[in-house]
């Protein structure tokens, strides 16, 4: 059986864009491959979050990716720094790991851009961490998004340099994976890209959030003031409407829309009070469940043991063999 393996920065409350992006995915794969999927709690330490807030933040996601369907006893759905190796083996990687390749890195010259005054070595080294969650159980699928391409590709440059190094055939090359065939990007309702936390609260539909806070960030998505001449080109942010809606309204309301736009007769108005309706129509179960597994402390505890279980097998087994072909070697 092959291998896949996903995380997400536990970085509050998930978004539309994090469901179609990433968890659609995650459900397939826990029925038709070996699925490790983990919370980085790691990796979230080169923003330097409180231990309040980044424990808070561990159960939140902990608890959405099980509302959602991911299930324990067919994935390895853990959090990163239950299993120790992974900080070993990122260790072995960081030696051949170099300067100018990791200045290079397109998260690196983002991060240097917009926290100035937290330049720290986990920025720099950042891609090392993230080929290690990905190596460490020799994955043969990541599922990653568009923006996410080159971090796979130094996985791979990681992987492949220590085979040449070490004169192995050790680590497998990962590639991209996606459920329909395609890397799924998820507008944002700013018309600014694909839907972040990044973006501003305004910017993205969390799953967690009550019915009249997700209409209003709806009604004030941006438009413009309507086509001019009949079967207009649309702009970026009437694509962007037009993209959420194909993923939560049914095809006869879509085409409706779409007919009223190349008319002439759209109501921007309309157009989104149908696209809130649909909205909540399709969060509220997923909510509802997300907050009934919240407060089941013994089920979030359970889980993250089994999955630590699962993770903590394959990374051992993975660390002892890369020890020995280093070259490691004990005096007793």
């Amino acid at each position: 059986m092959q291998t896949v393996v996903s995380g997400i920065r536990p970085t509050g409350k998930l978004h539309l864009g994090n469901y179609f992006g990433a968890v659609r995915n995650f459900l397939e794969m826990q029925e038709n491959y070996r699925s490790y999927f983990f919370i980085a709690d790691i990796h979230s330490l080169t923003t330097h979050p409180t231990p309040g807030d980044l424990h808070g933040s561990v159960r939140q996601v902990l608890a959405e990716y099980l509302a959602m369907g991911l299930d324990p006893e067919k994935c390895s759905l853990f959090i990163q720094s239950d299993v120790p190796e992974i900080m070993e083996l990122y260790t072995y990687m960081n030696m051949n790991a170099y300067l100018g390749e990791l200045e290079r890195s397109a998260s690196f010259k983002e991060k240097i851009r917009t926290q100035k005054d937290n330049v720290n070595a986990g920025l720099l080294t950042y891609p090392v961490l993230m080929a290690v969650d990905i190596l460490i159980h020799k994955a043969d699928f990541v599922p990653v998004g568009k923006d996410q391409a080159q971090h796979l590709e130094m996985t791979r440059q990681f992987g492949n340099r220590f085979n040449r190094l070490y004169d192995v055939d050790f680590f497998p090359e990962p590639q991209a994976y996606s459920h329909t065939g395609e890397l799924v990007k998820v507008p944002g309702l700013t018309g600014q890209g694909k839907m972040s936390k990044s973006g501003g609260e305004g910017d993205a539909v969390f799953f967690d959030e009550d019915d009249k806070v997700i209409q209003k960030k709806i009604m004030r998505a941006k438009t413009d003031a309507g086509p001019q001449e009949m079967n207009a080109e649309k702009p970026i942010e009437i694509l962007n409407l037009f993209d959420l809606m194909g993923l939560v309204c049914e095809n006869d309301v879509i085409e409706k829309f779409n007919d009223d736009y190349n008319n002439c007769t759209i109501r921007y108005g309309d157009m989104k009070k149908q696209l809130a309706e649909d909205m909540l129509k399709f969060v509220g179960p997923i909510r509802d469940r997300i907050r009934e597994v919240k407060s089941d402390d013994a089920f979030l505890s359970s889980a993250a043991k089994i999955g630590a279980e699962k993770a903590r097998e394959s990374a051992v087994k993975t660390v002892k063999e890369v020890r020995e072909i280093i070259g490691f070697r004990k005096f007793y």
